[in-house]
């Protein structure tokens, strides 16, 4: 055998994961300093850690997280839930998320509640047994177990979307029913005097923006209206509760949709219909989601900072994460209320 050849390395395991042992043997150095050398510490001389590198690199070595989680009683994932992934909003959430997270070492296990209480518990009940570094929860509405299991288990955890002043609680997010209610008064503002609003899902965010339009609405001595339908947000339902509520009340000059999706789907039911927005009846959304500015009117709407509410948050829980003080809790965002031609 040439000098320069090196055995195969054997790997009696039925797995054939390469263990860091073998690293160590590759690479001439101690299981302890490939650890080190691998995770970036300061101490590893600079010419082994190359060894180390070029030797896992070699042998194409891939850490085992749950081994280095158990080593070290911490892993390097961040459980993430939210309510879906068909709506934009919470997609344009997580990727700002993953974007501050993966650059310092964490991976993200992203679980989808279907805004079920019982399916997040069940979602926690999972995560915690793999010991996460941390958590990301959307809002607030969760069961007693679900709060007792995030309390006890030690993990930091940020909410997200929404916020609230209670000390030992880590949030970013902005009012939902102050948005709710900026709306409302921009559309009374401009000479509307029979808002409804309309909304699908029925989640407690789309709740608190209803509670922002009442209190709107009741401010300037107007009966609210409203139809509330529980399923699911989308362009269809949209356009069926616009011909609804031109149905049955065709007093009706301005709709106020808890979400984009949903206005959308009014406009291109009102160009169906031969129904002229804003002359007749002006349309509003909520979120700002893509598309929005590009239908015929382009619709005016509540634009969120969901992006930024998801790296403020990932950055929030790295500084918890590192044991470092959090020098604002609760972080508002706020949002913009964006006119366009719909209105």
């Amino acid at each position: 055998m040439p000098a320069s050849s090196k055995p195969a390395v054997k790997r009696p395991r039925a797995s054939g994961r390469i263990t860091l042992q073998e690293v160590a043997e590759a690479a001439g150095v101690s299981p302890i300093t490939v650890s080190r050398a691998l995770r970036g510490e300061r101490a590893v001389a600079a010419e082994l850690v190359e060894r180390v590198r070029q030797a896992a690199e070699q042998l194409g070595y891939v850490p085992d997280p749950a081994a280095r989680a158990l080593a070290s009683s911490r892993s390097s994932h961040v459980g993430v839930l939210i309510p879906l992934l068909s709506n934009a909003l919470f997609v344009d959430l997580l990727d700002a998320i993953q974007r501050a997270l993966l650059p310092a070492g964490y991976q993200t296990l992203i679980g989808v509640t279907h805004y079920d209480p019982a399916e997040e518990e069940a979602l926690l009940r999972s995560y915690l047994l793999h010991r996460p570094a941390g958590l990301i929860v959307t809002g607030f509405d969760r069961t007693p177990v679900a709060r007792k299991l995030i309390e006890a288990s030690g993990v930091p955890c940020v909410h997200v979307m929404e916020t609230v002043a209670e000390a030992g609680v880590y949030s970013v997010g902005f009012s939902q029913a102050e948005a709710g209610e900026a709306m409302t008064a921009q559309l009374i503002e401009q000479g509307r005097r029979h808002i409804a609003f309309a909304a699908a899902q029925l989640d407690p965010r789309t709740l608190q923006r209803a509670e922002g339009y009442r209190r709107a609405m009741q401010r300037a001595g107007r009966a609210p209206r409203e139809w509330l339908n529980p399923q699911r947000s989308s362009l269809a339902l949209g356009g069926q509760l616009f011909e609804q509520i031109l149905h049955e009340a065709p007093e009706i000059d301005a709709i106020f949709f808890n979400n984009d999706d949903l206005a959308q789907g009014a406009l291109l039911a009102a160009l169906r219909l031969g129904v002229h927005v804003p002359a007749e009846i002006a349309v509003a959304g909520f979120n700002d989601l893509t598309g929005s500015d590009q239908m015929l009117p382009p619709l005016s709407t509540v634009r969120t900072p969901r992006s930024a509410i998801g790296r403020e948050a990932a950055r929030m829980l790295m500084s918890l994460m590192r044991g470092e003080a959090v020098p604002e809790p609760r972080l508002d965002l706020g949002f913009e209320i964006v006119r366009r031609g719909s209105s």
